[in-house]
């Protein structure tokens, strides 16, 4: 896959992440499930829907690596905002877990990529 696809596909992912995380939430509280569990899961169903549309590996392996990436993500940002370096800007530190979700997922994304690319 070129680089110039690839970008414009993480730059999609990276904006249906930040748009897709508030009604994910909603959709917690009105599951009245562990919010955590629910933006694992829709995470989760976002890199399933990249994987099969834009990798096309074996199903396996894109259910294995999306459902690590998402778990990794969502587990990495939430360590990120607990470090509170950025409460001036963001004095909840929700927008900060956000981001940085999505940043990590592609970044993961990238170097799943990288290391499949690299084997074949």
């Amino acid at each position: 896959m070129k680089p110039q696809i690839r970008i414009l596909i993480y730059s999609i992912l990276f904006f249906l992440y930040l748009s897709t995380t508030s009604p994910l939430l909603s959709l917690g509280e009105l599951l009245k499930t562990d919010p955590y569990i629910t933006l694992g899961c829709g995470f989760a169903v976002l890199n399933l829907i990249y994987a099969f549309l834009a990798l096309k590996w074996t199903p396996l392996l894109n259910i294995i690596c999306s459902i690590a990436i998402a778990a990794a993500s969502l587990f990495l940002a939430v360590q990120f905002a607990n470090l509170h370096l950025l409460a001036k800007y963001d004095p909840y530190l929700v927008k900060t877990a956000i981001f940085t979700n999505a940043v990590l997922s592609i970044l993961f994304w990238e170097i799943v990529y990288q290391v499949k690319s690299r084997k074949s």
